[in-house]
């Protein structure tokens, strides 16, 4: 008997609904202005809904941040081959820009980089070469994934001025020369 749940399309519809108004309104203003009353008229749902699936806006704010990480987590598990594209990720940022967008140009844009910068590190250090033995192999890694993540939040800010394939080469290139 399969013992995994599907969860009723009704529930995902109004999730996605919840977290696409949450978004909107997040790229309209200051978290802090944000209230649950307007998430739930521009979703057209009542109050009620909202907390049945989230504590409150901060716990909306964090799986809306999870749901991309893993996202993330996903496509870079994806691409396990000789041949490290970053293509896929480029294109999942562009794919959700308004999120990007939003994140990197709010004051929840601390906690939204750390948790980014310790996916990519993280990432980073079991893909990592090591080749120079005078630079910790942890202290490598947080240095790439900060660059990185810096390079997607100027990409994103500047409303994406370079194309999807000259990013991923660019940044493929950058990481050649440091031996990830």
């Amino acid at each position: 008997m399969d013992t995994l749940v599907k969860t009723d399309r009704r529930i995902l519809r109004t999730k996605q609904s919840i977290k696409k108004s949450f978004l909107e309104l997040f790229s309209e203003k200051h978290f802090e202005q944000i209230t649950i009353n307007e998430i739930a008229d521009r979703a057209n749902v009542n109050r009620g809904t909202i907390y049945l699936h989230y504590t409150d806006k901060y716990d909306l704010l964090d799986k809306c941040i999870e749901d991309h990480i893993n996202e993330l987590i996903s496509l870079c598990e994806k691409r396990e081959s000789a041949t490290i594209s970053s293509e896929p990720v480029f294109h999942y940022f562009r794919d959700h820009y308004p999120f990007f967008s939003a994140m990197f140009s709010n004051e929840r844009v601390l906690l939204f980089r750390d948790r980014m910068i310790n996916f990519f590190s993280v990432n980073m250090m079991a893909k990592m070469e090591s080749t120079d033995e005078n630079i910790d192999k942890e202290l490598k890694a947080q240095f790439l994934a900060s660059a990185f993540i810096g390079v997607v939040e100027w990409w994103i800010r500047r409303q994406m001025p370079h194309s999807i394939q000259f990013m991923a080469d660019q940044v493929r290139n950058l990481f050649e020369k440091n031996h990830v």
